[in-house]
């Protein structure tokens, strides 16, 4: 089970790294619904009795973040007829070197941040942080609001992964009530997408400064 786990958690950090690095957005929404689906797979592993709640949980994540809210994102991406994230405020190859090395930086303090005795904690957190990071740069770095959302999900997938730790303090029910508010945050972001697209035929968000005044 344990390798299985590890073996997941790096494709969903070698995933970060082709996220930070792609101008293609409809790429972009792939490897996020990707994500998703491998995120979906972490909750039955990672419990020593595999229930009815982990299984609702594992479903759950791989219907919302694997199917919903990327078609969803697709719809998106379709009415606003953009194809590519051309400008961004840092390049991809210098936003794929930060997200290597806050990985690299995390896997190297693992074993401190790690809570003792934890055996899922030696990769579990430095993929929570390398998915954190990647977001937070998504969201800062890029001027397409689709690009943004989907920053907003890998910060929120973040979260979800270093929740893993935690499964045994903190209810299911908590998890998935979080999964809904993700999957209504979304659909509201996508509407909002919508109408900036129909106000400024654009989806650069630096176009909202001329709301000004």
């Amino acid at each position: 089970m344990l390798m299985i786990l590890n073996a997941i958690l790096v494709l969903v950090i070698l995933i970060n790294l082709f996220a930070l690095g792609t101008s293609r957005m409809k790429a972009l929404i792939h490897a996020a619904a990707f994500q998703g689906v491998l995120l979906g797979f972490l909750p039955p592993l990672v419990v020593k009795d595999v229930g009815t709640l982990p299984l609702l949980m594992a479903v759950m994540t791989i219907v919302l973040k694997g199917i919903v809210i990327p078609n969803m994102l697709l719809k998106a991406l379709r009415d606003a007829q953009v194809k590519r994230e051309v400008e961004p405020l840092i390049g991809f190859m210098p936003s794929i070197l930060l997200g290597a090395v806050a990985t690299a930086v995390a896997l190297a303090l693992a074993g401190h941040l790690a809570p003792a005795h934890s055996p899922l904690g030696l990769l579990v957190i430095p993929t929570s942080i390398s998915m954190l990071c990647t977001g937070f740069l998504l969201l800062t770095t890029r001027v397409k609001a689709v690009t943004q959302v989907i920053g907003f999900l890998l910060l929120e997938n973040g979260i979800f992964v270093f929740g893993l730790l935690l499964l045994s303090a903190i209810p299911y029910l908590v998890e998935l009530g979080v999964l809904l508010d993700l999957f209504v945050g979304i659909f509201v972001i996508s509407i909002i997408i919508h109408h900036i697209n129909r106000a400024f035929a654009s989806q650069d968000t630096r176009r909202l400064s001329s709301l000004k005044g």
